[in-house]
Parts: C-alpha cells; sequence; structure tokens
C-alpha cells in the first residue's frame, strides 16, 4: 500500500486528490494539510511514501518543502504554475515528479506509484518544452560514457517505460534492469529518470 500525503491550500483541490488517489486499492491518503510548514512537520511526523505538494502555499512554498522533504521522502508537485523556473527548481531540490493539475486523474495516479518505485513522471507539455530547451541550447552528451548495453535501458527510459516494461523490451531480467540503471545514475550523476531522459536525449538517443 502506498502512503500519499497531499499538501495544498485549497481545500477543494485536497478533497478532489483524496477522491482520486483512495479509489485506488494499492493507495492510501494518510494525511492532508493546507500549508507548507504543516507538510514538513505531518511528513516528518508520518513518513509516508509520496508527499504531493503544491507550488504556492503559506507558511513554506512547496519548492522550500521539496527541498527540506526530498532527502528522505518521495515529493511530487502538483501545480497550476508549470513555469520553467519552478520546474527546474523544484527538480533541483530532488522532486520525484512535476505535474499541472489538468493533467488529469490516471497521470496523477501514475505520477504517485512512479515516485513510490523510484522512478519520475513529468507532465507531457512541461517534458517537451524542457526537451526544446536542451534542443536551442545546443548542449551535448557523450554517450561513450555508457555501455551498449546501459545505452539500450536508458533509450527505453527514454521512451517513458517502466523496469518491468524495459525488461520485456530488452529481454533481461527485472534485476538486471535495475543494475543498469543504478550503474547509469552513478555513471551520470543523474538523480532520477528524469535526467536520464534529459541525458539521452542530449546524447541522440531518444527516438533512436
Amino acid at each position: 500500500m502506498i502512503s500519499v500525503l497531499i499538501a495544498d491550500d485549497q481545500e477543494m483541490v485536497r478533497t478532489g486528490f483524496r477522491l482520486i488517489l483512495e479509489r485506488r486499492p494499492d493507495i492510501s491518503v494518510v494525511a492532508d494539510v493546507a500549508d507548507g510548514v504543516a507538510a514538513v512537520t505531518t511528513a516528518r511526523e508520518l513518513r509516508p511514501d509520496v508527499c504531493l505538494v503544491d507550488i504556492r502555499m503559506p507558511g513554506l512554498d512547496g519548492l522550500e518543502v521539496t527541498k527540506r522533504l526530498a532527502p528522505t521522502s518521495k515529493v511530487v508537485v502538483v501545480t497550476t504554475f508549470d513555469l520553467d523556473e519552478y520546474v527546474h527548481t523544484a527538480l533541483q531540490h530532488g522532486a520525484s515528479g512535476f505535474l499541472t493539475k489538468d493533467a488529469g486523474p490516471e497521470l496523477l495516479v501514475e505520477a504517485v506509484r512512479a515516485a513510490a518505485q523510484g522512478n519520475a513522471l513529468i507532465s507531457p507539455q512541461v517534458t517537451l518544452r524542457l526537451l526544446r530547451q536542451f534542443t536551442r541550447r545546443g548542449e551535448s552528451a557523450d554517450r561513450n560514457r555508457l555501455t551498449a548495453r546501459e545505452q539500450d535501458v536508458v533509450r527505453e527510459v527514454a521512451r517513458g517505460l517502466t523496469n518491468q516494461e524495459i525488461a520485456v523490451a530488452l529481454h533481461m531480467s527485472l534485476s538486471t534492469v535495475k543494475t543498469h540503471l543504478t550503474s547509469v545514475l552513478g555513471k551520470l550523476g543523474a538523480r532520477n529518470r528524469v535526467e536520464i531522459a534529459s541525458w539521452a536525449w542530449r546524447a541522440g538517443l531518444a527516438g533512436s
């Protein structure tokens, strides 16, 4: 069972998220709070698997909450405001996902599940914008830092596949996929799958 804390200053949003998540048999909402200070205090007390955090909240904003909680908890930022500076800062602070509130119920559920599994999910429109920024900046990455098999795994990560799906696609065991990903994270200095996917794009692996 995935335990979730919801932090948002709008009661209707908290109620809506709770209704969406608790319809799933593998998810339980253990608390919902209306401000950033309560989010940090409650999360440290209850130790939920995933914290859903809004950007603009009283006390502490969602970015500061993410910075304080990410070292010990999985944090998914869910907000109306998908400004690039928010996205970059949230990811730098260790967020395991970034969704806009219009992303839809299914994406919200998948983001919670992905975070709980150590993966990351970002709203598609935000991801596309980030990738376009990499292209405009002309950043590059050396694919030779990885073995051929690690490149195969990274390519599938960039496609958005889960570990289980990668195992099936590449005809390898789930444990082997996890071993490759651990190696990739270390070699690239990446913190999550989002950063792996970004590197894959810059290295010319995405879509190849």
